[in-house]
């Protein structure tokens, strides 16, 4: 689906506004790497290379040995991760670390094919595999560019890229000497591992505000399927209260709409931060409660749903919403985003990343929009002419045998629905969970604020503690 002009326009000036954020609140440079399109078939490119983005920072460097701290890019444009990291660029000058992010490919701007990237069979060559290849071979440069063969590597991720950070050190352990893993759902990568988690922790963090949201929510979905089995005059009711551009015409727009009003829960759920944040979208302080606070005082149930949604997507001050334009249905069923992005991210929920079996009704509050391996095998074989190989991930990424690996950090907040895919036991002296009391989605990973829970403080703080041993080690 694509965005309408005036849709486009916002995310231009959102783009521009963040360029500008990022440089004021954490200063980088930037450059570009020629990196291999294709590290493993000598015979399909050649030497043929395309430009790597990447952001760093040497000003804090002690180049005597200093380390090199690493962001393994993940599925966006590198600045908004460099914004959002915060944590690494404070720490920075304590270790005396040069500081990088570089840019994942077939994100921002790098593409290996320019404007032909998302076309097959380009979009083949969108693999984890790939991305950790330009990232390994890309520091080993950096490290002999900077002469710093005595620098240690340690890895900073979160979310995918949290998993990028620990399937690096799985990987390439000659290379990275450690990794910060916040919010890296690794154990939904195995098929036998949880998948049904996320929707039941949305909810739960909703309950935990005021057990009437819960109810109300599952109330008002129940409304809408009344009216929705109306037809028409049901329809133009819901488009009313929801203050829809577009009108609902069947079954495939209401359900459209369905997945756009979890979106908006889930995005509220992932990004409960106790400050405001334009990070994946602007958003207040404590939004799970600000959406409680709509459902609660909403004149009825169903225009209390609509206002919670509109706490998240009011963010672009429209007099209606565009619910095709700002929710597009995916492989994900936590969401893809928009734009090329979107479709990068799409790929990869059908190829090697496994992802939540979707809500149910029963242990969520949400109406039943599944997502089984049978579904995803159908929706991926109709959009892009492949089939999921649903045991690849457990083969290639351990699964959840990963006791072999060491020097790892696994963070997860309570309130983050990610949580229920992470490690949160220690599995050895060196594969090490850190809870995040009062955390959202990695916030152990953004810059210091007045408003942090007590929980995130600690959490920095011991991981700081624990980087400081590997850096002291032989």
């Amino acid at each position: 689906m694509v965005a309408s002009h005036k849709n486009m326009i916002f995310l231009l000036k959102a783009v521009f506004l963040l360029l500008v954020q990022c440089k004021a609140d954490f200063p980088y440079k930037e450059d570009y790497f020629d990196t291999y399109i294709d590290h493993f078939n000598l015979m399909s490119y050649g030497n043929k290379t395309f430009k790597m983005h990447y952001l760093y920072q040497d000003q804090n460097w002690n180049p005597n040995g200093g380390p090199i701290f690493f962001y393994a890019g993940n599925e966006g444009p590198i600045e908004g991760f460099w914004t959002a990291t915060g944590f690494v660029h404070e720490i920075a000058p304590q270790f005396g670390a040069y500081v990088v992010f570089p840019e994942h490919r077939y994100y921002g701007t790098s593409l290996p094919f320019g404007n032909f990237s998302f076309q097959p069979p380009y979009l083949g060559l969108l693999t984890v595999e790939q991305a950790m290849a330009d990232y390994a071979v890309f520091l080993t440069d950096l490290k002999k560019r900077l002469n710093a063969t005595n620098s240690k590597i340690i890895a900073f991720g979160g979310s995918y890229g949290g998993m990028l950070a620990a399937y690096m050190r799985f990987k390439y352990p000659n290379i990275i000497d450690g990794s910060l893993a916040a919010s890296a759902p690794l154990y939904m990568q195995d098929p036998d591992g949880p998948h049904d988690f996320f929707f039941q922790h949305v909810t739960q963090d909703f309950r935990d505000i005021n057990e009437k949201c819960y109810d109300l929510v599952k109330l008002a979905f129940n409304l809408m399927d009344d009216l929705a089995a109306q037809g028409q005059i049901g329809l133009d009711r819901i488009q009313a209260e929801f203050k829809l551009c577009n009108r609902l015409t069947d079954d495939q727009s209401y359900r459209h709409l369905l997945g756009w009003i979890r979106n908006a829960f889930t995005m509220m759920a992932m990004l409960d931060y106790p400050y405001p944040t334009g990070f994946m979208g602007n958003l207040p302080g404590f939004p799970v409660k600000v959406g409680c606070g709509k459902i609660l005082n909403g004149t009825n149930p169903l225009n209390g749903l609509a206002e919670a949604a509109g706490v998240f997507y009011n963010s672009s001050n429209e007099k209606c919403f565009d619910i095709f334009a700002e929710f597009i249905e995916c492989a994900d069923p936590t969401g893809c985003g928009t734009g090329p992005d979107a479709i990068a991210w799409d790929y990869q929920a059908c190829t090697e990343l496994s992802l939540p079996r979707g809500s149910n009704n029963i242990t969520d509050m949400f109406p039943v929009l599944p997502w089984t391996p049978e579904l995803r095998a159908v929706y991926c074989q109709k959009t892009y002419g492949i089939t999921p190989r649903e045991e690849w991930a457990a083969i290639q990424f351990l699964g959840q045998k990963i006791q072999s690996a060491s020097n790892i950090i696994f963070s997860n907040g309570n309130l983050d629905p990610w949580m229920g895919g992470g490690i949160n036991k220690d599995i050895s002296n060196s594969l090490v969970a850190v809870p995040v009391i009062g955390g959202a989605h990695h916030l152990d990973l953004r810059a210091s604020n007045p408003l942090d829970p007590p929980g995130v403080i600690e959490a920095r703080e011991r991981e700081k503690g624990i980087i400081r041993q590997w850096l002291s080690s032989p």
